[in-house]
């Protein structure tokens, strides 16, 4: 593959526009362009540099067992010196109101949304109604901030995750969107922009039923994340309602997460093409490296709102 196939395919993988991928690989805009137009050539170091992206956001990247293993080391750490991580959260409204912040708006930008991080923050804290803005869009922030603190107050006063409390969020979240909210999807569905395919409808309620018993498996402390990114990726596969199921799953895992007193893992809007990328390798190759190595920035990036730390 020439520099110039392997940098529009990059282009393509990551989204990024030609200004960010240039700002990525520390080069200017000018001398990107000529590549892209056969120009010029990369110097060897920036070739190396366009192989490690290209690796980035295609799944063909390795993670080395040293560095995850760090960041478990980092987390478990983290771990002992929040012993109680969702009454802190609960007990601090700086705190609370930002994990719901974030969450939403990152969960929901995933999906498409449009809403800004401010328009967000103004339909949940303030009431406001956005007239320039979709009215769907305007209720999945308010309905996510709900399922959210339904969650954090089911987790609070007990620790078995079952169907109920999935179907309950899709319920909170589906909300006066769908007509099927709260109930399993009776048709066929194809995740968008992946390969991967999903359970027949028919199957979803026994295959969910298998899945619950899974999440309730006991694990160890050093397990914990690899068991989030393994039902995650399952779950995402199965795909068991119409709508939501992103935002259901990324809800789930942050539940499991909180009864495993871990922070609830942040996936960050921007890094949404990794995010794709690691589940699909997870979800064909049964590969769940990159996805928990994400995981686990994901759960950091949730420690550092619990310490309070500057964006």
């Amino acid at each position: 593959m020439t520099p110039k196939q392997k940098l529009q395919l990059l282009l393509k993988l990551s989204g990024l526009t030609q200004t960010q991928l240039a700002n990525r690989l520390g080069v200017t805009f000018v001398a990107l362009n000529r590549w892209m137009n056969d120009k010029a050539t990369p110097h060897p170091k920036t070739l190396e540099r366009i192989g490690e992206l290209y690796k980035e956001y295609s799944g063909e990247k390795q993670v080395p067992e040293s560095v995850l293993e760090a960041k478990q080391g980092i987390i478990r750490e983290k771990q002992k010196r929040h012993p109680r991580i969702l009454k802190m959260i609960l007990d601090n409204p700086d705190i609370r109101d930002q994990f719901y912040l974030s969450l939403t708006y990152h969960s929901n930008r995933i999906e498409g949304s449009t809403l800004s991080e401010g328009e967000t923050a103004a339909i949940m804290f303030q009431g406001a109604a956005l007239p320039d803005k979709s009215i769907i869009e305007q209720l999945e922030v308010k309905n996510h901030q709900a399922a959210l603190e339904y969650l954090f107050g089911y987790i609070k006063d007990r620790k078995k995750i079952d169907e109920a409390l999935v179907m309950k969020l899709h319920s909170i979240l589906m909300n006066a969107i769908r007509p099927d909210a709260g109930g399993y999807r009776n048709h066929g569905v194809r995740i968008a922009g992946a390969s991967v395919p999903t359970a027949n409808y028919v199957k979803v309620p026994d295959l969910m039923k298998m899945l619950m018993a899974d999440v309730n498996k006991k694990e160890t402390a050093e397990d914990a994340i690899r068991h989030v990114a393994f039902v995650h990726a399952r779950f995402e596969t199965i795909h068991p309602f119409g709508d939501g199921n992103g935002r259901i799953g990324r809800l789930l895992m942050n539940g499991m997460a909180l009864r495993e007193n871990l922070s609830p893992a942040v996936i960050l809007q921007e890094n949404r093409r990794l995010y794709i990328a690691y589940l699909n390798k997870a979800q064909t190759k049964d590969d769940l490296t990159l996805l928990e190595d994400f995981i686990c920035d994901a759960v950091l990036a949730g420690y550092a709102i619990v310490e309070r730390k500057e964006k």
